[in-house]
Order: structure tokens, then C-alpha cells, then sequence
């Protein structure tokens, strides 16, 4: 299997870094912690996030990421805006 990242998906993993990022961010949780949680290395989690670095990952890291941030995967996948994430990741456990 191919590590290289379509053209057309490129935009959806930079987009999806950054949500985790800033919803990281709003937790108040540095790479370290969400890397543990989500049980990947913190480079793997910095790779990700990284705006610049277009980084596919599988869907076991996304739910596991999903869950260390207490938000339903497909809010991070969707794009729903971070306000949305933020009031319904309150219900979500």
C-alpha cells in the first residue's frame, strides 16, 4: 500500500491535523498527553498535526485520537466547526 497521500485528500489531512490540534489545544493538553492517550508516539501525533506535512494515518489512530479527545471520530472527519466539537464532545461519554 502506497504512503503517498492523493491530491484530492491532501487539503482533508491538513484540515483534520489542524482540527485535532486546536481541539488538542482547547483540552489543555500538550502532544505528550494526547499521544499517550491515544496510544501513538508523540512524533507520530506532531506529524499529524503539522500543517506543512501531509501525514495519512489509519482509522484506528483516528479513533483512538477521537476518543483520547472525548469527541465522536466523525466530528474531526465532517469538519464540523470546533464550537460544534467542543459543546457536543460534552455528551459523548
Amino acid at each position: 500500500m502506497s504512503k503517498e497521500v492523493q491530491f484530492q485528500n491532501r487539503d482533508r489531512f491538513i484540515e483534520l491535523g489542524l482540527a485535532i490540534s486546536t481541539l488538542r489545544k482547547m483540552r489543555g493538553m500538550s502532544q505528550e498527553e494526547l499521544a499517550a492517550k491515544a496510544k501513538i508516539s508523540r512524533s507520530h501525533l506532531s506529524s499529524i498535526e503539522a500543517p506543512n506535512i501531509v501525514r495519512p494515518f489509519s482509522l484506528e489512530v483516528l479513533y483512538n485520537i477521537a476518543d483520547a479527545l472525548e469527541v465522536p471520530p466523525g466530528d474531526l472527519l465532517y469538519g464540523h466547526s470546533l464550537k460544534d466539537i467542543k459543546e457536543h464532545s460534552n455528551s459523548y461519554f
